[in-house]
Protein backbone atom coordinates (compact mmCIF):
# COMPACT_ATOMS: atom_id res chain seq x y z
CA UNK A 1 0.00 0.00 0.00
CA UNK A 2 0.94 3.71 -0.47
CA UNK A 3 -0.43 6.84 -0.10
CA UNK A 4 -1.02 9.51 -2.67
CA UNK A 5 -0.79 13.51 -2.23
CA UNK A 6 -4.17 13.63 -0.16
CA UNK A 7 -2.66 10.39 2.25
CA UNK A 8 -5.24 8.04 1.27
CA UNK A 9 -4.25 5.01 1.14
CA UNK A 10 -3.66 3.75 -2.69
CA UNK A 11 -3.45 -0.06 -3.38
CA UNK A 12 -0.76 -1.35 -5.29
CA UNK A 13 -1.41 -3.56 -8.58
CA UNK A 14 -0.47 -7.01 -7.70
CA UNK A 15 0.18 -10.28 -9.94
CA UNK A 16 -2.55 -12.99 -8.86
CA UNK A 17 -0.01 -15.46 -9.51
CA UNK A 18 2.90 -14.56 -7.65
CA UNK A 19 3.09 -14.45 -4.00
CA UNK A 20 5.67 -12.69 -2.40
CA UNK A 21 5.36 -14.00 1.23
CA UNK A 22 6.62 -17.18 -0.06
CA UNK A 23 10.48 -16.97 0.04
CA UNK A 24 10.43 -19.24 -3.06
CA UNK A 25 8.50 -16.97 -5.70
CA UNK A 26 10.62 -14.03 -4.17
CA UNK A 27 13.92 -15.38 -4.80
CA UNK A 28 12.32 -16.78 -7.97
CA UNK A 29 11.44 -13.44 -8.90
CA UNK A 30 15.15 -12.16 -8.09
CA UNK A 31 17.00 -14.80 -10.26
CA UNK A 32 14.60 -13.64 -13.52
CA UNK A 33 15.73 -9.74 -12.83
CA UNK A 34 18.87 -10.99 -12.74
CA UNK A 35 19.26 -12.58 -15.64
CA UNK A 36 17.46 -10.13 -17.68
CA UNK A 37 19.93 -7.76 -16.53
CA UNK A 38 22.46 -9.75 -17.43
CA UNK A 39 21.78 -10.04 -21.06
CA UNK A 40 21.15 -6.25 -21.43
CA UNK A 41 24.44 -5.80 -20.03
CA UNK A 42 26.42 -8.26 -22.49
CA UNK A 43 24.19 -6.87 -25.24
CA UNK A 44 25.07 -3.13 -24.18
CA UNK A 45 29.03 -4.14 -24.37
CA UNK A 46 28.53 -6.09 -27.40
CA UNK A 47 26.60 -3.11 -29.25
CA UNK A 48 28.94 -0.17 -27.81
CA UNK A 49 32.35 -1.94 -29.23
CA UNK A 50 31.06 -2.00 -32.45
CA UNK A 51 29.68 1.82 -32.36
CA UNK A 52 33.57 2.40 -31.25
CA UNK A 53 34.40 0.06 -33.82
CA UNK A 54 32.46 2.72 -36.18
CA UNK A 55 33.90 5.76 -34.79
CA UNK A 56 37.67 4.42 -35.45
CA UNK A 57 36.73 3.57 -39.03
CA UNK A 58 35.02 6.58 -39.82
CA UNK A 59 36.10 9.41 -37.33
CA UNK A 60 34.76 12.81 -37.52
CA UNK A 61 36.66 15.74 -37.57
CA UNK A 62 36.58 18.62 -34.67
CA UNK A 63 33.76 21.19 -35.19
CA UNK A 64 32.19 19.05 -38.47
CA UNK A 65 29.61 17.50 -38.83
CA UNK A 66 29.20 14.11 -36.91
CA UNK A 67 28.34 11.88 -39.88
CA UNK A 68 29.62 8.73 -38.34
CA UNK A 69 27.07 8.83 -35.30
CA UNK A 70 24.81 10.07 -37.33
CA UNK A 71 24.73 6.82 -39.96
CA UNK A 72 25.23 4.85 -36.48
CA UNK A 73 22.21 5.39 -35.04
CA UNK A 74 20.04 5.78 -38.23
CA UNK A 75 21.20 2.28 -38.80
CA UNK A 76 20.44 1.52 -35.13
CA UNK A 77 17.13 2.43 -35.33
CA UNK A 78 17.10 0.91 -39.70
CA UNK A 79 17.83 -2.60 -37.39
CA UNK A 80 15.50 -2.02 -34.60
CA UNK A 81 12.34 -1.37 -36.70
CA UNK A 82 13.12 -4.62 -38.46
CA UNK A 83 13.80 -6.48 -35.18
CA UNK A 84 10.72 -5.81 -33.38
CA UNK A 85 8.63 -6.14 -36.06
CA UNK A 86 9.97 -10.01 -36.31
CA UNK A 87 9.99 -10.74 -33.10
CA UNK A 88 6.26 -9.36 -32.75
CA UNK A 89 4.81 -10.36 -35.48
CA UNK A 90 7.05 -13.15 -37.28
CA UNK A 91 8.45 -16.12 -34.81
CA UNK A 92 8.05 -16.13 -30.98
CA UNK A 93 11.67 -15.14 -29.31
CA UNK A 94 13.28 -15.98 -26.05
CA UNK A 95 11.88 -14.18 -23.44
CA UNK A 96 16.15 -13.16 -23.33
CA UNK A 97 16.21 -11.85 -27.18
CA UNK A 98 14.39 -8.56 -26.97
CA UNK A 99 16.66 -7.72 -24.03
CA UNK A 100 19.48 -8.55 -24.86
CA UNK A 101 19.71 -7.35 -29.06
CA UNK A 102 16.90 -4.99 -28.55
CA UNK A 103 17.72 -2.82 -25.26
CA UNK A 104 21.17 -4.25 -24.84
CA UNK A 105 22.72 -4.51 -28.26
CA UNK A 106 20.89 -1.75 -30.21
CA UNK A 107 20.87 0.55 -27.72
CA UNK A 108 24.86 0.22 -26.70
CA UNK A 109 25.53 0.84 -30.20
CA UNK A 110 22.77 3.76 -31.28
CA UNK A 111 24.84 6.51 -29.34
CA UNK A 112 22.10 9.12 -28.24
CA UNK A 113 24.46 10.13 -25.65
CA UNK A 114 27.14 10.82 -27.83
CA UNK A 115 24.35 12.80 -30.54
CA UNK A 116 23.75 15.35 -27.53
CA UNK A 117 27.62 16.01 -26.85
CA UNK A 118 28.60 16.56 -30.34
CA UNK A 119 25.99 19.26 -30.57
CA UNK A 120 27.37 20.57 -27.19
CA UNK A 121 30.52 20.85 -28.76
CA UNK A 122 29.44 22.34 -32.27
CA UNK A 123 27.41 25.05 -29.91
CA UNK A 124 30.38 25.91 -28.15
CA UNK A 125 32.72 25.80 -31.04
CA UNK A 126 31.02 28.67 -33.03
CA UNK A 127 28.70 25.61 -34.98
CA UNK A 128 25.40 26.60 -34.13
CA UNK A 129 24.13 26.21 -37.72
CA UNK A 130 25.80 22.62 -38.37
CA UNK A 131 24.63 21.75 -34.64
CA UNK A 132 21.31 22.61 -35.35
CA UNK A 133 21.22 20.48 -38.74
CA UNK A 134 22.60 18.03 -36.81
CA UNK A 135 19.83 17.75 -34.36
CA UNK A 136 17.41 17.85 -36.93
CA UNK A 137 18.87 15.53 -39.20
CA UNK A 138 19.65 12.72 -36.64
CA UNK A 139 16.06 13.11 -35.57
CA UNK A 140 14.57 12.79 -38.90
CA UNK A 141 16.89 9.90 -39.89
CA UNK A 142 16.06 7.74 -37.05
CA UNK A 143 12.30 8.43 -36.85
CA UNK A 144 12.37 7.44 -40.78
CA UNK A 145 15.07 4.50 -40.13
CA UNK A 146 12.72 3.10 -38.17
CA UNK A 147 9.79 3.35 -39.51
CA UNK A 148 10.94 1.95 -42.92
CA UNK A 149 12.30 -0.84 -41.18
CA UNK A 150 8.98 -2.03 -40.10
CA UNK A 151 7.22 -1.24 -43.31
CA UNK A 152 9.62 -2.84 -44.96
CA UNK A 153 9.45 -6.17 -42.87
CA UNK A 154 5.85 -6.05 -43.32
CA UNK A 155 5.76 -5.54 -47.02
CA UNK A 156 8.17 -8.65 -46.71
CA UNK A 157 6.13 -10.47 -44.29
CA UNK A 158 3.16 -9.89 -46.67
CA UNK A 159 4.82 -10.86 -49.91
CA UNK A 160 6.24 -13.95 -48.67
CA UNK A 161 2.96 -15.26 -47.08
CA UNK A 162 1.03 -15.06 -50.55
CA UNK A 163 3.60 -17.03 -51.95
Amino acid sequence: MRSDETGLSIAEPTDPDVDLTDPAQRRELRRSHYGVLMVIALGGALGAVARFGASQAWPTATNSFPFTTLAVNAAGCLVIGIFLVAVTEIFSAHALLRPFFGTGVLGGFTTFSTYCVDIERLVTGGRAGIALTYLAATAVAAVAAVTVGAWSTRRILAKWSES
